[in-house]
């Protein structure tokens, strides 16, 4: 029984796409306001997330219903090591460490690679079509902001396996509707999409502190007082 996935999904995490681009980080970087310590942090934890993402996918690249969505061209991992190597240098093995909010993202990850398989679409779908969705943009806010060139720093947003990312999105989408998944197994899958947004913003959140730090308070109460609406991602699915 297939049902129309993507847009329950577009549909049923509007407010939580909404709510995580009103996070006072994401209203600053959407703003321009990037400071290159909280941004290495949220590399950082992002990379663990996708390392442990990736390797599940992996793992379930012959279940049933993980195997449709499962796109190695998607995988992040390697460009977010080039990132690290970047902002940490040659030892960023040893200097990157997960934060808080990102070690529950991957034990939440690790426990549906267990137990519920099928609701990793809901992590996929969150992470990657929002990278597809404002990578673009954002990496030209983060090379403005940071005075970056020549590509450095901003790996994360270059997809150099696909050629036309809207192409790719539309055949995502696709793929998602042809999921052999009833409509229960669906919701569940919506309900676990706007846990994931809520793991993002909890991301978001613990570099907020260091933010204020570098640009000020008032700057930053300044650059956060208004809500935005229908803006680009920072890390959401559209």
């Amino acid at each position: 029984m297939s049902v129309n996935l993507a847009t329950m999904l577009r549909e049923g995490t509007k407010k939580s796409h909404s709510m995580a681009e009103n996070v006072g980080f994401v209203k600053c970087f959407l703003k321009g306001v990037v400071e290159k310590k909280s941004y290495r942090k949220l590399v950082t934890s992002l990379y663990f997330v996708y390392s442990a993402m990736e390797e599940e996918m992996e793992n379930l690249k012959d279940h049933p219903v993980v195997s449709k969505i499962y796109f190695p061209e998607l995988n992040r991992k390697e460009s977010l090591e080039q990132d690290l190597h970047f902002y940490y240098g040659a030892n960023w093995r040893e200097e990157a460490k997960n934060s808080q909010a990102g070690k529950a993202y991957v034990a939440r990850i690790r426990e549906l690679a267990k137990s519920q398989p099928e609701l990793l679409v809901a992590h996929c779908y969150t992470r990657y079509l929002g990278d597809l969705s404002g990578g673009q943009i954002l990496k030209k806010i983060s090379q403005r902001a940071m005075n970056l060139t020549n590509g450095e720093g901003t790996a994360f947003y270059e997809f150099e396996d696909i050629a036309d990312e809207k192409a790719f999105k539309d055949k995502y989408r696709q793929a998602m509707n042809e999921l052999p998944i009833d409509r229960s197994t669906a919701e569940k899958i919506v309900d676990e999409a706007n846990d994931a947004f809520a793991m993002n913003m909890k991301l978001f959140q613990e570099l907020e502190g260091n933010l204020v730090k570098a640009i000020g308070v008032m700057l930053f109460n300044t650059l956060t007082r208004r809500r935005v609406r229908g803006s680009t991602e920072l890390a959401t699915a559209e």
